[in-house]
């Protein structure tokens, strides 16, 4: 385990790290910093406490809104799956429809074929 030292809105923070994960570890305290300070800058909320709710609650948001739209993307394939099987059971219903009409032709009135 690795240990990185981070500022998160101007303040420094000692962080572990798996190894190899440094990237993606800088990567997550730039997306919060940036959202820290955005609500900082705002000027609405001055308590650091609260700014980190905030931006904690606007990045779970994003993340959740991120799965729901990967989700949906996911399903996609399986809908237009079962729309294509919906489809040829429609038409195999109507050749069978069909077929039948063919054959009551044939056998006339009285339901026989001589």
């Amino acid at each position: 385990m690795k240990q990185i030292e981070v500022q998160i809105m101007g303040q420094g923070y000692l962080l572990s790290c798996p190894d190899g994960g440094e990237a993606l570890l800088l990567q997550a305290v730039s997306r919060v910093d940036t959202a820290m300070c955005k609500i900082r800058d705002a000027g609405k909320v001055r308590a650091r406490d609260r700014i980190a709710v905030l931006a904690s609650l606007n990045l779970a948001f994003e993340l959740s809104e991120s799965l729901a739209k990967a989700e949906a993307s996911a399903a996609m394939p399986k809908l237009a799956e079962e729309a294509t099987q919906n489809a040829d059971l429609a038409a195999d219903d109507k050749l069978v429809r069909d077929l039948i009409q063919r054959v009551d032709a044939v056998l006339g009135a009285n339901g026989q074929l001589l």
